[in-house]
């Protein structure tokens, strides 16, 4: 078991612990991300995404409607929680609590998904990685963008609808959602356009994990009662309730494992982003991101030891 469990997570930290060497050296830009984020999250893990779907055939495809609806779920149960302690304990504006919100509640998938599950469960189950990242695009990371959008005191950030619409002409939603698309009608890629697009999804999960590294390098640490609970949530509640839910919805033991597992990986980057974007930089989000982020070498660890048995 300890065997599995190093497998499984070396190579995430130590992804994530190159990005971070980056960027506290100097050797890379830790402020200026946009480049390699557009890399990342606009041609790697969508080409990723993509190769992974249009390679399941539909049945595969309807087996992962349980996973994607605890996903859901959790994930929206805790941006409502976290949502709604920041602003009435702490008052928060609305604004920075939504991408505080989304931090604690959204996951890294994108980052750590895949090296993770390819590690513990293999590569044939990386679907459940894809179907993950779609769930967290579409369905959390729109209602955050919406509220940034109406409190942003910036001119041009453009109103409720276009901030909707705006999310889902993102290549990292738009890849299931059209790889979805090919394996319900029969289509099938030309060989050589497949090996095209994996060939580039193979970059996902190494240079997803280096961003995640460097844009933790840039955060400054300021512990606090906030901050706890945040990663308390991420790295606890949230798995906590998956499992509880898995078990509400008597879903299959290797369905539970990956809502499990996957939903204790630590908080994710988006909320960072996106506050960036709309110009927000909580320092609470970024002590966030770092506190889960180590705390995940315990927590994740416990995660798969305790499901070990499901699958």
């Amino acid at each position: 078991m300890l065997e599995i469990i190093l497998n499984a997570l070396v190579p995430v930290f130590f992804g994530i612990a190159l990005g971070y060497l980056g960027g506290w050296t100097r050797k890379l830009d830790n402020t200026h991300v946009s480049g390699l984020n557009a890399l990342v999250m606009d041609f790697a893990v969508p080409a990723a995404i993509f190769s992974t779907v249009v390679q399941a055939s539909r049945t595969t495809l309807y087996q992962q409607l349980p996973l994607a609806a605890i996903l859901s779920l959790s994930m929206l149960i805790m941006y409502a929680v976290t949502y709604a302690m920041v602003r009435r304990v702490f008052g928060v504006p609305s604004g920075e609590a939504s991408v505080q919100a989304l931090t604690a509640s959204l996951p890294n998938y994108a980052s750590a998904g895949f090296p993770l599950i390819a590690a513990l469960l293999g590569r044939s189950h990386l679907v459940s990685v894809a179907v993950a990242i779609a769930c967290g695009s579409i369905v959390v990371s729109p209602i955050t963008l919406i509220i940034l959008a109406r409190t942003s005191q910036k001119p041009g950030q453009g109103g409720i609808g276009r901030a909707f619409l705006s999310t889902f002409k993102k290549p990292i939603v738009l890849a299931p959602l059209l790889a979805v698309a090919f394996v319900a009608t029969g289509l099938g890629l030309p060989d050589p356009l497949a090996r095209s697009v994996s060939l580039i999804g193979q970059a996902g999960g190494g240079s997803a994990l280096f961003l995640t590294g460097l844009i933790l390098s840039a955060q400054k640490v300021r512990l606090g009662m906030s901050v706890n609970i945040q990663a308390l949530v991420a790295n606890i509640a949230h798995p906590l309730l998956a499992a509880g839910l898995a078990w509400i919805l008597a879903v299959s033991p290797l369905i539970m494992r990956e809502s499990i597992v996957l939903s204790a990986l630590p908080a994710g980057f988006f909320g960072i982003l996106f506050g960036l974007r709309f110009g927000i930089a909580s320092e609470v989000v970024g002590s966030t991101l770092i506190a889960s982020t180590i705390l995940s070498a315990a927590t994740l660890a416990a995660a798969i030891y305790l499901t070990a048995g499901l699958g």
